[in-house]
Parts: C-alpha cells; structure tokens; sequence
C-alpha cells in the first residue's frame, strides 16, 4: 500500500498554524470577544495569553487553541450573519449521544457566535497518514470505518436537513458555474450544455434514489483526529440526511491525499461488511454497492471542483484549486468506466489537459 498522492499544504493552513497575533476583523468583534472570553476563562482556568491560531477554514469560521489549568481548550470564532454556530451545537450533541468522539461544547454564546470546545488534539488523521506505514495507515482508516458506522447507524439521519435532489443539483452545478466558466473561461455551447445536464442529472437521480443516513458531509481526514478515542471527529455543522455511499466515498478518495485502487476497494468491502453486520441497508452485491461508492463520489469531486474554484476565484484562497488535477484524474477515471457518464468526457478533456479514449468497464 502507498500514498500516490501526498496532499498539498495550502497557504491558508500554514499561516493559520504560526504564531502570529491574532488578528480581528475589526475592533467591534475584538472587543465582543474579549468581554465573552473575559468572562467563560476564569470558570475554566483558562490563560488567555496563551491564545494563538489552531486551524483555518474554508468558510468565514476560525479556531483558536488556549492553555487550561487542566487540558487546552479550542475557540470557535465564527460571526454572524456570515456563520451560525447552532447545527455545530445541534450536531454535536446527536454525535455525542451515538458514542461518537466529537469536541463537548463547554460554552456557548449563539448570538454571538463564539462557543469553547474541548480540544481533541492537534494531528489530523492526514498528518497521520502521511507518516504512516503501510501497516499503521491500515489501522488508521479501520478506525475511521468503524466510527463512521457508528455515525450512520447512530446519528438519527431524520433530525438533520436533507440533502435531496434540489439540493443535490444545485451542489454539482457549483462546477459548471465555478470551475467551468470562471475558473477555465469556457463557455458550453447548448450542445455540451445538454450533455451537462444528461450527466449531472443521472448522478443526482442515482445519489437521491440510495437509502437515506445521516450524512456528516466531509468525512475526510483532514476532518478526523488521530486520537483516544480514535478518531475524533470535526467539521460536522454540514451534516445532512443523505445518500448511504456519500461519506465512504469522501474517506476513499479524498481531496487531498489519493490510495491506489486495490487499497480503495478492500477498505470499502469492510465498510460494506460492517455496515451490512451493522444493519444497514447496503447493496446485496458488493459490485452493485462499488458503482454507487463510485457514482456518488464522482457528483462529490465535481461539487468540490466548483467550490475550490469558487474559494479561489470569490474569496482570495488559491490554495484549494491547487489540488483540482486529482479531481479531475478520480473523475476522469469514473466517467471512463461507466457508459452512461461518457458525455462527461468531453466536458473535463479541455480543463484536464489529457487526451481521454473511452474504454468502458460497465
């Protein structure tokens, strides 16, 4: 087993990770913050000059580490109206309640935005797996399988929001109007349009038809901690009822770190396995499950591919549309293997930069 891929270190994480001061975006949130933490610190032992950047986020949250009496704490920041803290909160406490290792929500002030977590470490699974031998990255992601089982079977999949077919077309069209015509500049004729259509729609139909669970939305390892109890478990506010392949895809083939296929393939028949043991309701034939871990990973990469680009073109950070060509090499793969998705490729040859001859598998 390698890792073909190791992930790119983005701009944005590595400055989010130095010990510069901490920076405020203006002195209304500044001076919000030091009256709320003013306040919780001392019922925590918390030292608030010990206060520096943990993490950065794609979206307008941030994360701050502080040193306790008793065990450091992180500081989610995330101001209103841009960000809402409360399907954190929410989702939280369901992953909590299912026996799952998320961060406890020690204080909370939703109208502002600002809640005290405990902190669950600071190696994510992917600087885990970049260091692991073939053996231990192995454990790593049996880890994550069994949690992941848990969170399907345990998360109660009706409490959250569902990620229907509306919301399934408007997440995939985020490549057609993202990555297609602001990222490259290419204008589909109604001709590649319709063939847009043809294929997005057979994946959103395909991904709307599976069984519904909970969905966290990014189980990925940039999103898991390597932990006691492992893995610890992040990013979770986006949790939906969903499509039952939808997080097994997002573990397998991943944004920013990439296995060989025969790797991908056993940890998802001992996904298939568990869950099956596990009561869920799976596909009978593993090949059948496979087509729809592939499907419904191929209309994740695509909306991924529209959100990186979005980041970079909107927002200022480049740093997330540098790892468009591995998307672009899972979907290429995907839509080379199964009939039904070829009108995909010629849309990705003229962003992809290679030269695509079908072979279809299926």
């Amino acid at each position: 087993m390698k890792i073909i891929h190791e992930a790119t270190v983005m701009a944005d994480d590595a400055d989010a990770r130095s010990p510069a001061a901490i920076a405020w975006p203006d002195a209304a949130r500044r001076a919000a913050f030091e009256r709320w933490a003013g306040a919780v610190a001392p019922r925590h032992g918390l030292d608030l000059g010990t206060l520096a950047p943990a993490s950065a986020d794609a979206s307008f949250r941030r994360y701050l580490r502080v040193a306790g009496e008793q065990a450091s704490c992180i500081v989610m920041d995330a101001p209103p109206p841009l960000e809402d803290v409360r399907p954190f909160v929410e989702v939280a406490a369901l992953a909590a309640a299912a026996g799952l290792h998320v961060p406890r929500v020690l204080e909370a002030d939703l109208a502002q935005g600002f809640l005290l977590l405990s902190d669950l470490g600071t190696e994510s699974y992917l600087d885990a797996l970049q260091r692991a031998t073939p053996a231990e990255a192995d454990r790593l992601m049996r880890d994550a399988i069994a949690a992941l089982v848990r969170w399907q079977t345990g998360v109660p999949a009706a409490a959250l929001p569902p990620m229907d077919a509306t919301v399934l077309q408007g997440e995939i069209d985020l490549f057609a109007d993202w990555c297609v015509a602001r990222r490259f500049g290419i204008r589909w004729s109604d001709g590649q349009r319709a063939l847009w259509q043809h294929a997005s729609g057979l994946l959103v139909a395909h991904a709307a038809a599976q069984p519904q669970v909970a969905v966290h939305a990014d189980w990925m390892p940039r999103n898991l901690m390597h932990s006691d109890p492992n893995p610890g478990i992040l990013d979770f506010q986006d949790a939906m009822r969903g499509p039952l392949a939808h997080d097994i895809a997002s573990l397998l083939r991943d944004a920013f770190v990439s296995w060989d296929e025969e790797r991908e393939i056993d940890w998802a028949v001992r996904w298939w396995d568990a869950a099956r043991r596990a009561g869920l309701p799976v596909a009978a034939d593993f090949g059948a499950q496979w087509q729809a871990i592939e499907w419904t990973g191929l209309l994740r990469h695509l909306r991924v591919m529209g959100i990186f680009s979005r980041l970079e073109q909107r927002d200022g950070k480049p740093g997330y549309a540098r790892d468009l060509p591995r998307f672009f090499g899972y979907a290429t793969k995907v839509a080379l293997r199964y009939r039904p998705l070829a009108a995909l490729l010629p849309l990705l040859e003229p962003m992809s930069g290679a030269a695509l001859q079908a072979g279809f598998t299926f």
